[in-house]
């Protein structure tokens, strides 16, 4: 009786160190848990602070290809403006000079009309005569080096671009619409009409 005894008591407490035991365990495997839940959240903490990072150096990346992109849409408008502005100057540049030049060659016309009226003349003073062609002469091509063009149609087919008709006939000997005689010479500069001819038209 007394060993069944013993046995029993040692039964239980055999039971109550495992009942004891067994919270233990419990509290162990519930802390291991916690540690290795703590070690996910850290780790995924970590991942989203580094795609932080990332997103955020590539967003600074591309407001700086955008901000170049601005600076040099920027730089290509303002090139073209330039060239633009270049151009339409050197254009009004050109067109001041032929306007200056036109303006001060028409005031000198009068003078070269004379000098062929002096030419026409009839005289017996052949020095005077050969005078008088070498200053036409020279006069000549001086207009001619600043781009001064005579106009003088005569024989061909009027153009009232050119020539102004003051007077109409008949000639058989010319065909129809032909400048029959030139009363005064036209002049152009560059172009344009500095003074229009004056014109006899045949057969009109």
């Amino acid at each position: 009786m007394g060993d069944e005894k013993k046995k029993d008591t040692l039964t239980e407490e055999q039971m109550t160190e495992q009942e004891s035991a067994a919270p233990e365990a419990e509290d162990s495997t519930e802390a291991a848990d916690s540690e290795a839940e703590k070690a996910d959240e850290q780790a995924e903490e970590k991942s989203e602070e580094k795609s932080g990072e990332k997103a955020q150096e590539l967003t600074e990346e591309e407001k700086l290809r955008e901000e170049l992109s601005q600076q040099k849409d920027k730089y290509l408008r303002l090139m073209a403006e330039y060239d633009n502005f270049r151009k339409r100057s050197a254009k009004e540049r050109l067109e001041l000079m032929d306007t200056a030049k036109g303006d001060a060659i028409s005031e000198i016309l009068p003078v070269l009309d004379n000098f062929e009226r002096a030419l026409e003349a009839q005289t017996q003073d052949e020095a005077y005569k050969s005078g008088v062609e070498m200053i036409f002469k020279q006069f000549s091509d001086a207009l001619a080096k600043l781009g001064v063009e005579v106009i003088d149609p005569t024989g061909q087919e009027f153009d009232p671009n050119v020539a102004n008709a003051v007077n109409q006939i008949e000639d058989d000997k010319l065909g129809e619409n032909i400048v029959a005689q030139t009363f005064q010479k036209g002049y152009k500069v560059g172009g344009k009409v500095m003074r229009y001819a004056m014109v006899v038209v045949a057969n009109p």
